[in-house]
């Protein structure tokens, strides 16, 4: 519920601060002809977060609740931005009317759901593949083509339905990890998640490079060579509105998430509230590819405010992911020294030792052992222990459900730990 605040709600909030404060600001500034159309899409631009950045300087093992709540928040909100981004274009918002909004909201709401459903619909549909189906059965070659197609079909069907193919990929990325993963042998598993790893690596190297290779080209510059100080007065009245649009959701969000937290270890205290404030502020790849969507034909502009928008969020770009990109780690050794300090290297990603799965999950615990019969056991640092963990919320549910009908259908390991060396995981090997 937290992400789902922060990366959807909170999104909007960040959208409508920056969107309004680009109208009431640049219309004075005389930096172009920029329609509602152009502010709005500023909005959607600059509320996209770079999570892999954000991902970079947080570590899963030193500050896991952190972690878990600013890289799900990052991928939701990139593709609630991408989904505001694509509803703005799809209207003529210059004579903008009651009909229009409602209109506006619909299209919103249209892209988000359809595209969820598509994702998980693909998900689903290659796990179901690989499990009854006879294609790439005990062929790690094959399984893991198999994996990579069926997921690049997912967005390859987004973007022929005019839906929105980020959302679609993440949500069949959860689909695909809770089922299809499990359905291949164990070296599919091990080579799809490095070849994953790798590619997303290298991606992401090709932006930053692009990035930087992009703020060399001299022609764009060319358009703001004539008025430098508004150049700069626009990227720092960007960076002053993705301060401020940030901070008008993370902390009162987080106000109204805690009141729904019954124990103590599971709020988010205010200097945790103020590193996912800081750590979201970086922008990246999906901030570039919007903004060379709106204010470009062809990756060119001859147009002086286009221009400068370009040369704008190239600079917030650059400037967030090197200033507050290198001051985060200091803040989260300045904030959180507890959590700082670096794990015993014992601890692995699955429990080391059967006592471990009756250890309760890392939250904002300020230790990384925990007294079980008189013996001091390593507490599980990964999410995966709260489903070992019963309740009865929507969780609780959903695991009935998924057991009874889902994974006779689709596969997948469920809810259930594996411990190594034990008989459900020789099972899963042979």
């Amino acid at each position: 519920m937290t992400i789902m605040l922060f990366g959807a709600v909170g999104t909007l909030i960040s959208f409508f601060i920056i969107s309004f404060g680009a109208i009431a600001l640049f219309r004075k500034m005389d930096i172009g002809s920029l329609d509602i159309g152009d502010f709005l899409a500023i909005g959607a631009i600059f509320s996209a977060t770079d999570s892999v950045c954000t991902l970079q300087v947080l570590n899963q093992d030193e500050t896991p609740l952190l972690y878990s709540l600013v890289f799900g928040e990052g991928v939701v909100n990139d593709a609630t931005s991408v989904v505001l981004f694509n509803a703005i274009q799809n209207f003529d918002l210059v004579h903008i009317d009651a009909i229009i909004v409602f209109k506006f909201l619909s299209n919103f709401c249209y892209l988000f759901i359809t595209s969820t459903f598509l994702g998980a619909f693909s998900g689903l549909l290659s796990a179901y593949i690989i499990k009854k189906l006879y294609f790439g059965r005990h062929s790690t070659d094959r399984e893991v083509a198999l994996m990579i197609l069926m997921a690049y079909l997912s967005y390859m069907l987004a973007e022929l339905l005019d839906l929105s193919g980020i959302l679609t990929v993440f949500f069949c990325g959860i689909v695909m990890s809770h089922y299809t993963w499990h359905n291949v042998t164990e070296s599919s598993r091990v080579t799809t998640k490095h070849s994953f790893a790798t590619l997303s690596f290298i991606a992401e190297t090709f932006l930053f490079l692009y990035v930087g290779m992009d703020a060399l080209d001299i022609e764009k510059w060319k358009f703001v060579s004539g008025s430098p100080g508004k150049s700069v007065g626009v990227s720092s009245i960007l960076i002053g509105l993705v301060l401020i649009g940030r901070a008008a959701f993370v902390f009162p969000l987080s106000f109204l998430s805690n009141l729904t937290k019954k124990s103590p270890d599971e709020k988010i205290i205010f200097k945790q509230q103020i590193t996912i404030w800081w750590a979201g502020l970086m922008r990246g790849a999906v901030s570039m590819a919007l903004a060379y969507n709106q204010f470009t034909r062809s990756g060119h502009t001859q147009l002086r405010g286009n221009a400068i928008m370009i040369t704008s969020t190239i600079t917030v770009v650059l400037f967030s992911t090197v200033v507050f990109g290198l001051m985060t780690k200091p803040l989260v050794r300045l904030l959180l020294p507890h959590s700082a300090k670096h794990l015993s290297s014992i601890l692995s990603s699955e429990p080391s030792t059967p006592k471990a799965l009756s250890c309760p999950l890392l939250e904002n615990g300020h230790g990384s052992e925990v007294e079980v019969g008189g013996q001091l056991i390593p507490r599980p640092t990964r999410l995966g222990m709260l489903l070992s963990k019963p309740t009865h919320m929507v969780h609780h549910y959903w695991r009935k459900f998924d057991d009874a009908f889902m994974r006779p259908v689709f596969g997948g390991r469920g809810f259930v730990p594996i411990v190594p060396g034990s008989p459900i995981e020789q099972d899963l090997h042979e």
